[in-house]
């Protein structure tokens, strides 16, 4: 894993602080502190484009919708198909909550 170089108590106590949050006003709070929105922005598209490349939605399509770049559509598909499963975990979590609703 990548983010392996970055491991220790600085990212550990990042990770447990997200961790600990319990609700998505929470997160907005957090997040509006914490980062830029551009930086905020990124990630959310970087999960939707994740979303979309596993429903089978075209390059072209991920672009027009998300306004990501073909170079981030990229990242995510090659997270995809050789990363650590965590896009596929956490929009199966989602997918899960938002039926049992």
């Amino acid at each position: 894993m990548q983010i392996d170089k970055l491991r220790g108590k600085e990212l550990d106590q990042l990770f447990k602080a997200i961790l600990s949050l319990e609700t998505i006003e929470e997160c907005y709070e957090l997040f509006d502190d914490l980062a830029t929105m551009n930086e905020v922005q990124s990630l959310a598209q970087r999960l939707e484009v994740a979303r979309m490349l596993r429903e089978g939605d075209t390059y072209h399509a991920i672009e027009d919708q998300t306004g990501a770049s073909t170079a981030t559509i990229s990242r995510v598909k090659r997270c995809l198909n050789y990363g650590n499963d965590a896009y596929q975990l956490v929009l199966d979590r989602i997918n899960e909550k938002e039926k049992s609703k």
